[in-house]
């Protein structure tokens, strides 16, 4: 049926634009794909004006091809019309529901501190291009003047940029002075400037993910948990991301197959509704619900 193939070819488009470590063999199992058909689909999407990208065995299309930027703008509004609804919603008078979560959702898209200083915002714009082409090439940068509350000093940092994050306000880099993974912000750079030098430290660059219940780290853990009703319509209120990384086990049970960074947030979600959530995975999941319900056994045994 065309609607199975055209289902199949937007599912694999989507994965795609998110891939950054499944290799070939590992996309096919996901897609339940050939080899052969796969490359077809690849050579398929650049025949349409999508930038495949292949690193080592890994490929990925870039979110800059010439089709993603086109339906971005249609669906998106330009930074003027933001700044102009945004001053809309500030000068009207009424402090209803629908005004308040306007207002959220557009604080969440547009960094309106950036958007309204035109000159900030081309500087801005100029310093992600800076990266996003350092990235692309794997060349070095120099941030200049990057101002760091941490160490409350402003200086210049040479480092490795491998990825932007968060709507491009924050880059992840590796930083050859102090040998470390760090996450800039975009905001902080008076201005970057690209290097003729290449990477040499690829090897040691770490990812920072983000997982659904907003807990970050270098390193990502699989939880896989069978949902009564009651906790897979919880999770979906709560965390509406969590959809994604669910399935259908049978008419009364869902399957929650994802990635986190933290125990932490899921093992609140799974102590909360334990009499509906069965852990299926992993060890170490198991391990702390364990050790965390044996330390609640034993402060309730101590409360006088």
């Amino acid at each position: 049926m065309r609607h199975d193939k055209l289902n199949r070819e937007l599912s694999l488009l989507l994965l795609l634009t998110e891939n950054k470590k499944l290799n070939v063999q590992q996309l096919c199992e996901k897609m339940e794909l050939s080899k052969r058909t796969l490359y077809y689909y690849l050579d398929f999407f650049r025949d349409f004006g999508f930038e495949v990208e292949k690193r080592g065995t890994v490929y990925s299309i870039d979110k800059n091809s010439t089709y993603f930027t086109k339906l971005f703008r249609k669906v998106h509004f330009t930074e003027d019309e933001a700044i102009y609804i945004r001053r809309m919603l500030e000068n009207y008078g009424g402090q209803g529901a629908l005004v308040a979560h306007l207002k959220r959702k557009l604080d969440t898209l547009y960094d309106f501190n950036i958007l309204a200083d035109a000159q900030l915002r081309e500087q801005q714009a100029l310093n992600i291009s800076v990266l996003y082409d350092a990235i692309k090439y794997h060349r070095n940068v120099i941030l200049h003047h990057y101002s760091s509350p941490h160490s409350n000093s402003v200086s210049d940092r040479i480092v490795e940029p491998f990825m932007l994050m968060n709507d491009n306000r924050e880059v992840r880099c590796y930083e050859l002075t102090s040998k470390m993974n760090k996450t800039f912000k975009v905001a902080r750079m008076e201005s970057v400037e690209l290097l003729a030098d290449e990477w040499q430290h690829e090897r040691q660059h770490r990812q920072m993910y983000t997982d659904i219940f907003m807990f970050s780290g270098e390193q990502q853990m699989r939880i896989k948990l069978r949902l009564g009703r009651l906790s897979a319509n919880i999770i979906q209120e709560e965390y509406p991301l969590s959809a994604a990384y669910i399935s259908k086990d049978n008419d009364t049970h869902w399957i929650l197959e994802l990635d986190v960074c933290s125990y932490i947030g899921i093992g609140r979600f799974v102590m909360g509704l334990f009499s509906d959530i069965e852990v299926l995975e992993d060890s170490g999941f198991c391990k702390y619900i364990h050790d965390k319900v044996k330390e609640m056994e034993e402060k309730i045994k101590n409360t006088p």
